[in-house]
C-alpha cells in the first residue's frame, strides 16, 4: 500500500488549531504533509515567551508519517526572522533562522521512575507519543534553540571602560593579573645572573 499524502498549503488564515494535529485523525498507513504559518496572535505569543523585539515569517513546514507500528517521525523546517536586542548598545538586530527539525513520537515511551538512575539512551529529538502533537510548540522549541545568545549590531564594539570612586585609581586588566607583576620580577632576576 502507498502512503497518502495530504497536503495542507501556508494560507494568512491558518490559526492555532491547525498547529494541532490530533493521532486519532492521522492515516494509519500514511503521511501528511503541512506548511503552516504563524497567526499574529501567534506571533505576538512567541515574541513575549521568547522574549524577542519582534518576530515575523514564522512557519513550519514538513511531513509527519509513521515509523513502525507504534512510532511517528516528523522531519521538516522552521523558519522565522527575529528580532533581539544587541548585548552591546541595545540596538535591534535582525536575525534570519531556518532550521532543520525531526522528531520522533514514540508509542511505547516510559517515564523513568523520579527516584531511580537511568541511562539516557535515547537522543533529544524523541518525544512520548501522545493524542496531539503540536506543531506551534516544536516550532518554538526550535527557534529557542537558534535564537544567537549574545546579537549584535555589525557595528557594535566595546570600549574599555574603568570605574573607582573619586580619588582611587581605577583596576585595570593588567591589574587583576596576580603573576604577571612576579614573572616580570622573575625575568628581571635572571636577567641579573
Amino acid at each position: 500500500m502507498h502512503p497518502i499524502s495530504v497536503n495542507k498549503m501556508a494560507q494568512s488564515t491558518t490559526s492555532a488549531d491547525d498547529f494541532i494535529i490530533s493521532m486519532a485523525k492521522m492515516p494509519k498507513n500514511g503521511s501528511r504533509s503541512f506548511d503552516l504559518l504563524f497567526d499574529d496572535s501567534m506571533l505576538k505569543a512567541a515574541m513575549q515567551a521568547l522574549d524577542l523585539l519582534d518576530l515575523r515569517k514564522a512557519r513550519i513546514k514538513g511531513t509527519l508519517a509513521p515509523e513502525g507500528r507504534k512510532n511517528w517521525r516528523f522531519v521538516g523546517e522552521v523558519g522565522a526572522t527575529v528580532t533581539q536586542e544587541c548585548v552591546v548598545t541595545l540596538q535591534p538586530v535582525k536575525t534570519r533562522l531556518d532550521i532543520p527539525v525531526s522528531r520522533l513520537f514514540l508509542g511505547d515511551w516510559q517515564e523513568p521512575e523520579a527516584d531511580s538512575i537511568t541511562e539516557m539512551t535515547l537522543d533529544e529529538n524523541s518525544d512520548p507519543l501522545g493524542r496531539e502533537i503540536s506543531l506551534e510548540n516544536i516550532a518554538l522549541e526550535a527557534i529557542a534553540l537558534a535564537l544567537p545568545d549574545f546579537p549584535r549590531a555589525p557595528d557594535a564594539t566595546l570600549e574599555k571602560q574603568a570605574f573607582a570612586a573619586p580619588g582611587v585609581t581605577p583596576m585595570s586588566d593588567e591589574d587583576a593579573k596576580p603573576f604577571a607583576g612576579l614573572a616580570a620580577l622573575k625575568d628581571k632576576m635572571l636577567d641579573k645572573e
